[in-house]
């Protein structure tokens, strides 16, 4: 089948806004001729592709492209996604960020830093490649998504140390660093969410009840690290601040996305 971008985005507006079916057909295109974005642009011949009927079908039935491709490139990484783990979120490369402008880069200090709910591994495969000097652990529930946290990191040539553990089961951790994402979407908000991440993205990732939110704010609160990292729901930052207060944490920060939600809280406990 020949299309260009122009053709393909004008199938695609048939379930995305006009910017976002563009960007599909870009990516789409990048991926299975193998070109830059900008020889795709320049190129005047059409793009003549076979099967690519397929892949608009799942398009337009709301499929994350990433798991249509089967990985995607998040901070410079190039990382492996399955229906087992979320995809990484620009939002996460902030927290990222967070904690390596806060943490002080000494070579002669080795931080033990725990993720947990690593999912992709992609938090703590960006910390280790970031601070070679540190000992990173990624930890998760589920072994399915460990068995692609641990391809990533041989994907990326990345020495970051996986295990399982259910983090509710009040597991005895001793870390410098703990940094979370952890579900932190309210079942009662099912109704506001786009269909690519509710009908494809592994709900135990994504959901917490309603009437107890901060379940795994609690519990990760409890292992008392010297430094604490949150990824959070913006409706409850003010609550997960207040409960890393109440535990000893001082210097407890809310800080905002670049979408200017407040998206993140860190803290630390001082002797």
């Amino acid at each position: 089948m020949t299309q260009t971008v122009a053709q393909i985005a004008n199938i695609l507006a048939a379930a995305y806004p006009p910017e976002e079916a563009q960007e599909l057909a870009f990516w789409l295109l990048e991926e299975l001729t193998c070109k830059s974005r900008a020889d795709i642009s320049a190129c005047k011949d059409t793009q003549n592709i076979s099967n690519i009927e397929i892949f608009l079908t799942r398009l337009l039935k709301k499929e994350p492209i990433q798991y249509i491709f089967g990985h995607t490139s998040w901070y410079g990484l190039d990382l492996l996604v399955t229906k087992d783990t979320l995809i990484p979120r620009p939002e996460t490369a902030e927290l990222v960020d967070l904690v390596l402008q806060t943490l002080p880069n000494d070579s002669a200090k080795t931080f033990s830093v725990l993720d947990i709910g690593t999912g992709s591994g992609c938090i703590a495969l960006k910390i280790k490649e970031k601070r070679h000097h540190w000992q990173v652990t990624g930890l998760d529930i589920s072994l399915a998504a460990l068995d692609v946290a641990r391809k990533n990191a041989i994907r990326n040539n990345i020495d970051v140390h996986f295990i399982q553990v259910d983090i509710l089961t009040n597991p005895d951790l001793k870390y410098d660093c703990i940094i979370s994402n952890p579900p932190y979407i309210t079942e009662s908000e099912k109704t506001t969410m786009e269909a690519n991440v509710l009908d494809y993205e592994p709900p135990m990732a994504l959901f917490v009840p309603d009437n107890d939110p901060l379940r795994f704010y609690r519990a990760i609160t409890n292992l008392h690290a010297n430094w604490l990292f949150f990824e959070v729901n913006s409706l409850f930052a003010a609550d997960v601040a207040q409960l890393m207060t109440e535990n000893g944490y001082s210097k407890v920060i809310i800080h905002n996305d670049m979408y200017g939600k407040q998206r993140m809280v860190s803290g630390r406990i001082t002797a």
